[in-house]
């Protein structure tokens, strides 16, 4: 990562997002896929959602989709060593330290598969600020939140890339996709949808990255992606991160700029029901039907 960090930063504030290129090496990008194709086939052994703590997997079963497809992976830090350590790497330093100070805690960590064949791996058109449930919990939810995705698979506009509408965190809240039952991943936006909230689909942008590069975008900016129309996975990890010192939500990350790890047990981050069952369980939901 060769870029300027201040001029980073900058352009997620004008623009509601940046692309970060090179952001992790190369050279270490096959390290990266090696341990989510490890990751991917944990999760395989369970045959619907399933939940311990923070730790989660989004399960599509056998019985509605023909074979078992993993499309969601939730705070799997708590079983990988590597993500552990990968979601408090210097590069995140680097680019949040001119966006949310030294003193940082994570409330989100994903990655979203796209497997060929599985049907539902397209999201509708949102802003994440819908996901923060106790926006008490914070002083300035908007302008303390940041999210980076890195492409562990090369993101193109045929397999369902990250599509996102500059500048639109400056609309406020609009509400897109919040209708009906809510859920992102039935159903597409509609161009008129966007034209409703004042939108225009012609400036929907395509986020196409290679392997190890990221993107940065913030809690208030429009964005959604296509299905997987092509016959190669795409692994997206999501790492949300918010200014420690304002936050009562999330994991530390760093302290004063020194890489944190995580405590013994779980802390409230987005999953606002985690101490209702601390205990490994299946989750009860056939949404996508």
């Amino acid at each position: 990562m060769r870029q300027d960090t201040k001029q980073i930063a900058e352009q997620v504030r004008r623009d509601g997002y940046a692309i970060v290129r090179n952001f992790i090496d190369r050279n270490e990008v096959a390290i990266l896929q090696a341990e989510t194709k490890w990751l991917y086939e944990q999760a395989l052994v369970h045959p619907t959602s399933y939940r311990h703590g923070n730790l989660s997997f989004e399960i599509f079963p056998e019985k509605h989709f023909g074979k078992r497809y993993v499309v969601q992976a939730y705070w799997f830090a708590w079983i990988s060593k590597y993500f552990e350590e990968f979601r408090r790497r210097p590069e995140f330093l680097e680019v949040l330290d001119p966006l949310l100070g030294r003193n940082i805690k994570q409330v989100a960590q994903q990655i979203h598969w796209k497997p060929p064949g599985a049907r539902l791996t397209g999201y509708r058109f949102h802003q994440d600020l819908r996901f923060r449930e106790s926006r008490d919990a914070y002083q300035d939810i908007v302008n303390d939140t940041v999210t980076i995705g890195i492409a562990i698979d090369a993101a193109t506009a045929e397999n369902g890339c990250l599509r996102i509408v500059p500048r639109s965190h400056e609309n406020g809240y609009l509400g897109l996709s919040d209708n009906g039952d809510g859920v992102l991943m039935k159903g597409l936006t509609h161009d008129d949808e966007l034209r409703a909230v004042g939108l225009d689909p012609d400036q929907v942008v395509d986020v196409e990255l290679e392997p190890g590069d990221a993107v940065i975008w913030g809690l208030l900016t429009v964005h959604g992606s296509l299905p997987n129309y092509s016959n190669f996975d795409r692994a997206f990890a999501l790492s949300s991160y918010v200014r420690g010192d304002t936050s009562q939500r999330g994991e530390w990350a760093f302290r004063d700029g020194a890489s944190t790890p995580l405590g013994e047990t779980p802390q409230l981050c987005k999953y606002e029901k985690l101490f209702d069952n601390l205990e490994p369980h299946y989750i009860d939901s056939e949404w996508y039907l």
